[in-house]
């Protein structure tokens, strides 16, 4: 008997001996009269046992089985499963093992074993909440995040953007870190998915928005200096879309919340899937984004989408794309990193002329092509002869030290190596990769 039970029994003895009335022994019990009474005459058939509740130390019908508790255990110690949080656990247990069971049921079989979920509630300093935008594609918010995706320590960026009205998420692409590419692969997603936005809101990362944007004095100004717009300003300016620089994390919190949530289950998932490459998870994303939605996206409040389609007869590739002028010599050949390129007119398409500028576009997707008078024209590598040299030359050649590219007085200069030979493709590939990921974002 527990000492409750053992209090009643002995006042409801002392009432039945006598020594305290009904109303008293009511009182010390804080119990109603008509519940002493009943006490009373259960003693007097039973004993003390009538204090005792029938099903004390009988097992409940509806209980969770004990060998069901330790198949919960078991799954959440996997590897598999050890690093998703509850809610996620119950969701990937019911999609994977077939076992549906309350949130409740699974909290308390996980913390009656000791374990506790990766992702605790922590207090978060308060920020007011802003008003979500009432139709989708008004505005939305882009960011990157690193994080060791495939376990481990090695870190990987994941470029995303959310719509502010619905929480849907409209693109996700990852890279190695924070680059060009990733924000110019998660837009192409938006557009071809869904259409092209009103508006994004970013942060001031110089990918968005200029080193220099808002530092020009008013002599400078007065002078028609302007600060050039990043590429990818650039770009979306061709498309009619508005950037938004944001002045703090907290002013995007819904892609901030998004990092939080996608750090906690995407890791999982990609190690159930058995996914350990860039190349791989983003082929994953594809089909991860539409399940993440149908849980966690809202109705907007307006039906009507703002999202424009994108016009007949734009090429993509030609906008989301590094945008550089240079001059073609007598050939048609023009240099870029000290790589050259030969201008490959079709059939139905003029040579150009000696001594022109043109704009050359770099791009991950198709490479690097020429426009000239709105015409869109293919290059392929060049590699220019070396000189012969004579004796006399050679005579004069110096014999002083040559320090090696990689001496800090040459480093950054020359970006890529100088080839004497045919590129191949995978050397052309290398090219656009260092220019994607460098700090190389702004018009010349």
């Amino acid at each position: 008997m527990s000492q409750e039970q053992i209090k009643r029994y002995t006042v409801i003895d002392k009432s039945l001996s006598g020594i305290f009335t009904v109303k008293e022994a009511a009182e010390h019990l804080d119990l109603s009269v008509r519940q002493v009474i009943r006490l009373r005459k259960g003693v007097k058939e039973e004993g003390a046992a009538a204090l005792i509740h029938k099903n004390q130390g009988r097992k409940p019908a509806h209980a969770t089985p004990d060998d069901l508790k330790q198949t919960i255990i078991k799954l959440k110690t996997s590897d598999n499963y050890k690093d998703a949080n509850f809610k996620h656990f119950q969701e990937l247990i019911e999609r994977f093992e077939g076992i549906k069971l309350s949130y409740t049921t699974i909290y308390e079989a996980l913390t009656g074993a000791g374990i506790q979920s990766p992702k605790k509630r922590r207090r978060f300093k308060p920020h007011r909440r802003r008003k979500r935008k009432a139709q989708r594609g008004l505005l939305i918010q882009m960011d990157a995040t690193p994080h060791n995706w495939f376990g481990g320590s090695k870190k990987y960026a994941l470029h995303g953007g959310i719509d502010d009205a619905t929480g849907e998420v409209v693109g996700l692409y990852m890279t190695k870190n924070e680059c060009l590419q990733g924000y110019f692969e998660t837009t192409r997603q938006i557009i071809l998915n869904e259409g092209i936005p009103i508006s994004i809101y970013s942060d001031r990362h110089a990918i968005f928005l200029s080193t220099k944007a808002g530092k020009l004095t008013i002599e400078e100004q007065l002078e028609g200096k302007v600060c050039n717009d990043t590429q990818f300003g650039r770009a979306m300016k061709e498309l009619g879309v508005t950037i938004i620089p944001a002045r703090s994390a907290q002013a995007k919190g819904r892609v901030e919340r998004l990092w939080e949530t996608l750090q906690s289950r995407l890791p999982v998932e990609l190690k159930i899937a058995g996914i350990t490459t860039i190349d791989e998870a983003n082929e994953f994303l594809k089909n991860y984004i539409p399940l993440f939605n149908k849980q966690f996206a809202v109705e907007p409040a307006e039906a009507e989408s703002a999202f424009r389609p994108l016009a007949q007869g734009i090429d993509l590739d030609c906008i989301l794309c590094v945008k550089e002028k240079r001059k073609v010599d007598n050939g048609g050949v023009f240099s870029f990193y000290s790589r050259h390129f030969k201008v490959e007119p079709k059939d139905n398409q003029h040579s150009i002329p000696p001594q022109t500028y043109v704009r050359v576009f770099i791009s991950s997707i198709s490479g690097v092509k020429v426009e000239y008078k709105g015409r869109i024209y293919e290059t392929v590598p060049f590699a220019k002869p070396k000189r012969a040299v004579n004796d006399t030359e050679k005579a004069r050649k110096s014999t002083a030290h040559t320090p090696p590219d990689s001496h800090y007085y040459k480093y950054g200069q020359n970006l890529f190596k100088q080839v004497t030979f045919e590129d191949s493709d995978q050397e052309i590939l290398d090219m656009i990769h260092k220019v994607f990921l460098g700090k190389y974002n702004k018009l010349a």
